[in-house]
């Protein structure tokens, strides 16, 4: 019996502090795959959990950790919402019809292209120059200067193949400038520039001093690294940069669907998002304050994340080669 009562209280205390209702029977918790940052994904889930009294059990990774162990599980699937740091995941497993229907009301607030019928931006990093301040080398101030003899083999770029922010700034930049764009890149590979692989490997030879610059940094990330004292610096090019939104998606096998579309509420409200903009993350809510560069400070190029999801493979391998010198 006390039992019994403790389950509905808990539920009526959920439901009167987010907008969709917690079912009392759900004895296991709400699974959540997320990708890093690890500190974001952490606050997040304490902050629901002290909020409605309901269990999360998190499994924290890289985009593509938390991707393949989906994967690895379809035949009886864990997860009931799953976070990316890649838009491109969102639109494969929509088109697979994997993704549960659902429009939270914080989304009234997220820009139209960061938002669909299944699935919704947490957030998003912007791509940036970030340079060492103490390598005595020039403040760049477009992205074609990297391919300037100042900056010979002194410059570093996150491996499209493993980062999902990397592939998005060549898509964009391709998709803006066309074959100017890949020229671009010839003549940064001409230059010198290395791709060691993800986004942590291309910054630290940076924060090191071994390199100088890393081109298509993930700005939030460079952001933390100079809050932390790093001699780093940061720069959006004049000419644009792309967004590199984080989805945040509620899989249709979930078995706890009240409680998923609880968790979605939550991140996307103001409490939620100022949790996302501590983090120097861009907050996907415009009307919540960043700790950085925020909407109105970016010149943002233009790009349909759909169409460039579809040539995603064609884009790796074509850069591939560029870098290869082929």
């Amino acid at each position: 019996m006390h039992k019994t009562f403790t389950a509905m209280a808990l539920a009526m205390l959920a439901s009167s502090l987010v907008s969709a209702p917690v079912p009392a029977f759900a004895a296991d918790p709400l699974v959540v795959y997320s990708a890093g940052p690890k500190p974001l994904s952490g606050a997040l889930v304490k902050a629901f959990e002290k909020k409605t009294g309901l269990q999360v059990s998190l499994f924290q990774s890289s985009s593509g950790k938390v991707m393949a162990r989906y994967q690895a599980e379809k035949a009886n699937p864990h997860a009931d919402v799953l976070i990316s740091a890649s838009w491109g995941h969102a639109i494969t497993l929509d088109k697979a019809g994997e993704l549960l229907p659902y429009t939270s009301p914080g989304a009234a607030h997220v820009p139209a292209d960061l938002k669909t019928p299944t699935y919704v931006a947490e957030g998003a990093a912007a791509l940036a120059i970030a340079y060492n301040t103490k390598s005595g080398l020039p403040a760049p101030a477009h992205w074609s200067d990297l391919t300037r003899p100042a900056y010979k083999g002194q410059v570093t770029m996150p491996d499209p193949a493993k980062s999902g922010s990397a592939l998005t700034l060549v898509e964009g930049l391709v998709n803006k400038d066309g074959a100017q764009a890949w020229s671009m890149f010839k003549g940064l590979h001409d230059n010198g520039m290395i791709v060691p692989g993800a986004n942590k490997a291309a910054l630290t030879p940076v924060l090191q001093g071994a390199k100088g610059v890393v081109f298509g940094a993930v700005d939030y990330i460079a952001i933390g690294s100079k809050m932390k004292g790093e001699a780093i610096d940061i720069v959006y090019p004049s000419e644009g940069t792309v967004l590199a939104p984080r989805p945040i998606m509620i899989l249709k096998s979930t078995r706890h669907p009240a409680a998923a579309k609880a968790f979605v509420d939550f991140v996307l409200s103001k409490e939620g998002q100022r949790l996302v903009a501590a983090r120097y993350i861009l907050p996907a809510r415009t009307d919540v304050v960043a700790k950085r560069a925020g909407w109105d400070a970016l010149h943002l190029i233009k790009m349909d994340y759909v169409a460039a999801a579809d040539h995603a493979a064609a884009t790796k391998d074509h850069f591939a080669k560029v870098m290869r010198g082929e």
